[in-house]
């Protein structure tokens, strides 16, 4: 056996790395691991790590060996229990210290291998297979948007950067700068050599031939001074710039009237509850809004949402007419991306379920990236689904389902918002 070890110099995060080749190693492994731990866990404590455990046989390691040919003889010395030909027993107990445990004496079984997925590698891989569908206005990500701004001048740039005036005046102050000593100079020549010639110095004067050189000199020294020079150019200067993350609102509508039973909003509350922190991995600032109705609709605290009792009849539209005035008063301008779950059980007047189905269509879902609508009943749909039913022929992001038990939660979260064919 040959064991390969890399010396190689590691930063301080070697680990980190190690670990994400591992995930990435065995991903179908502990996503299936993933999936078996969420059908025993409470949705409050989704956020939570998990500890997943594999079988040894698939984290086995490939090795290097040597074949060994013709005929070998090895003498190892302390030998006083065997000979040549003994027959020796196999172990028991799988084969080796630490690689297994028996039941019995004619068992054995070897142990998984267990390790800790941290809180950020269980969400990402209980979500890897969604994702938050139309996002009309931003496709956000887990990193920071940057935005560009103008932040001055540099002296490298691409051609269509130039700043045109600037590399100008930047070419003018540096010819007058090199040539400042030569034209002062000139000047004092082009003087002397005057003052000469009036005072009546032949041209062949030893003197006036100096000046003459002297003078042409300077000229073609002041014009080798290049118009401009690369040195000159200066391009506008564009940096980038954190841009705040867009903000989203969750509405939770729910309908509290006799019908809907203790156990009818425990099963929302899991649905909201689960929606919000799919939305949280996405947004940095997510603003819940709570209404909830039976003939009349209201906006109150998580608290009252869940937990106050009502009775008498459903009247849906109170509550979209309350939604859609937040959404124009506080919620509006562009500034936001707005979600809406709505959880019922289906029960509404007849007459106002034809109303509600116009105010979505016409009114609100224009106003929103995805309504999605849930009814927790175990009958027949009621006469709001067979309303709602119309709405997608108009709005692609409007989903709907139904939930019979608490145990429908996440097939009917996943269908809800699972990834659009491209």
């Amino acid at each position: 056996m040959t064991y390969l070890i890399d010396r190689r110099l590691q930063g301080k995060n070697k680990s980190a790395v190690n670990r994400e080749r591992f995930l990435r190693r065995y991903k179908s492994q502990i996503k299936d691991a993933v999936g078996r731990a969420i059908k025993g866990r409470s949705i409050t404590d989704i956020e939570n790590g998990e500890k997943v455990s594999i079988p040894v046989k698939d984290v086995n390691e490939p090795s290097f060996g040597h074949a060994h040919g013709g005929v070998w003889e090895v003498v190892n010395p302390g030998n006083q229990e065997y000979q040549k030909g003994d027959q020796i027993a196999r172990p028991k107990g799988g084969g080796g210290a630490g690689r297994g445990k028996a039941g019995n004496s004619d068992q054995t079984t070897e142990d998984d291998f267990i390790f800790e997925l941290s809180r950020e590698e269980f969400m990402n891989y209980f979500f890897e297979d969604l994702e938050l569908p139309n996002l009309v206005k931003t496709q956000l990500t887990a990193t920071t948007d940057f935005k560009t701004q103008r932040a001055g001048y540099t002296v490298s740039g691409t051609p269509s950067n130039i700043h045109v005036l600037r590399s100008l005046r930047g070419a003018l102050g540096r010819r007058i700068a090199v040539g400042g000593p030569s034209r002062r100079q000139l000047a004092e020549a082009e003087q002397e050599l005057e003052t000469l010639l009036l005072d009546g110095a032949p041209l062949d004067d030893v003197r006036v031939v100096e000046l003459k050189k002297q003078i042409h000199h300077l000229h073609t020294r002041l014009l080798a001074i290049p118009f401009i020079d690369p040195f000159d150019l200066r391009y506008s200067n564009r940096i980038k710039v954190p841009k705040p993350m867009t903000q989203a609102v969750m509405f939770c509508i729910m309908d509290v009237s006799g019908s809907m039973d203790e156990q009818r909003k425990d099963t929302a509350k899991r649905f909201f509850i689960l929606l919000y922190l799919f939305l949280k991995r996405v947004y940095d600032k997510i603003e819940v809004v709570f209404i909830r109705h039976h003939t009349a609709a209201a906006e109150v605290d998580e608290h009252e949402f869940f937990h106050s009792r009502e009775s008498g009849g459903t009247v849906v539209s109170s509550a979209l007419n309350l939604l859609n005035k937040i959404i124009d008063e506080r919620y509006g301008a562009g500034q936001w991306n707005s979600y809406v779950a709505q959880a019922s059980d289906g029960d509404n007047w007849d007459n106002d379920s034809v109303l509600c189905r116009q105010m979505l269509t016409n009114t609100i879902m224009p106003k929103v990236q995805y309504y999605t609508y849930v009814e927790i009943t175990d009958g027949p749909p009621q006469n709001l689904w067979e309303q709602y039913a119309q709405v997608p022929d108009h709005h692609a992001h409007f989903a709907m389902q139904k939930i019979v038990t608490p145990a429908d939660i996440y097939p009917v979260f996943r269908e809800l918002f699972k990834k659009q064919p491209k």
